[in-house]
């Protein structure tokens, strides 16, 4: 097939890099987000350019002039991977085949922009990814194919992403062209009252409160980690909280029950959390730098 990739950012590299090692389709176009005044390129576009491949990057897709441009390159399917911007039906259906689309999570459940964190922040065991028809709604569009992962006791958004639903989601895109390809390309229509949305999980939604049980400060965490980092306060500064573990003892919420090497341990609601890394105003650091730099120390309360 004649395929244009639109995508961005090192999974759309990986996505692209995957097709043009199979060597079957035919990559006629990159579409990618438009560049950044003082940031590098973006890695698609880079790697797309490299390929001697034509780079194309709309500031909008509602544009009908862009429309036009999609329909020049005479493609059969379009491979959306990683794809912000919004892209209306008029764009979506112009390849032969149309359009589809990556989401990391298990649709019709946690459609929207933050849809690793969620899961993880309420402790849910399982997530997943969409490999998906899109349409003019928000995650809304039949379903081609779904892969389902575990998101184990100590698993963090960077390493449910990055571990687990980044690979396997390339290999899914592969999968899912060669079933457009073979015309075996399932349209499972999703139920509008089922599954669920939320928003962009921001900085307002991950600050701790330590007078909460271990399990939701810790899934908290482990959700915002790395973006956007859950966080606290301390002698009314600002720290994010990274790496962490459950801990067994107990005390006044939000107080530093000890401090050692490997990190301090901070009461909660019903129990407490080991602390290994944060980031204050000096950067990201252990813990017990932290505690040196900044006077952190046994008694210490946090959140106050």
């Amino acid at each position: 097939m004649r395929l244009i990739v639109h995508g961005q950012q090192a999974y759309g590299k990986s996505v692209l890099e995957a097709i043009l090692e199979k060597d079957v389709d035919e990559v006629v176009a990159v579409y990618c987000a438009p560049d950044k005044e003082g940031r590098p390129l973006d890695p698609l576009k880079e790697f797309a350019l490299e390929k001697g491949l034509p780079v194309f990057q709309p500031e909008s897709y509602k544009n009908p002039e862009v429309w036009e441009q999609l329909a020049s390159h005479d493609a059969d399917l379009c491979v959306m991977a990683y794809v912000l911007l919004f892209v209306p039906e008029e764009a979506l259906n112009v390849p032969k085949y149309g359009s589809i689309q990556y989401h990391p999570s298990l649709l019709p459940w946690h459609k929207g922009p933050s849809s690793i964190n969620w899961p993880i922040i309420m402790g849910k065991e399982k997530t997943g990814l969409t490999i998906f028809w899109p349409d003019n709604g928000l995650d809304t569009g039949p379903i081609l194919l779904q892969k389902e992962v575990d998101i184990g006791p100590d698993d963090t958004l960077g390493s449910v992403y990055f571990d687990k639903l980044y690979p396997l989601g390339v290999e899914a895109m592969m999968e899912s062209i060669e079933l457009v390809r073979d015309g075996n390309a399932p349209r499972v229509v999703q139920d509008p009252d089922d599954g669920s949305y939320e928003g962009w999980c921001r900085k307002d939604d991950v600050q701790i409160d330590w007078s909460k049980g271990t399990d939701e400060v810790y899934n908290l965490i482990r959700g915002a980690n790395p973006q956007p980092g859950a966080w606290t306060t301390f002698n009314d500064n600002e720290v994010k909280i990274f790496d962490s573990r459950k801990a067994d003892a107990s005390g006044e919420p939000g107080s530093v029950l000890s401090i050692d090497d490997s990190g301090a341990v901070i009461a909660t609601g019903d129990g407490s959390i080991r602390v290994m890394k944060v980031r204050a105003d000096a950067g990201k650091l252990a813990v017990a730098d932290y505690a040196a730099e900044s006077g952190l120390a046994v008694g210490s309360k946090l959140g106050s």
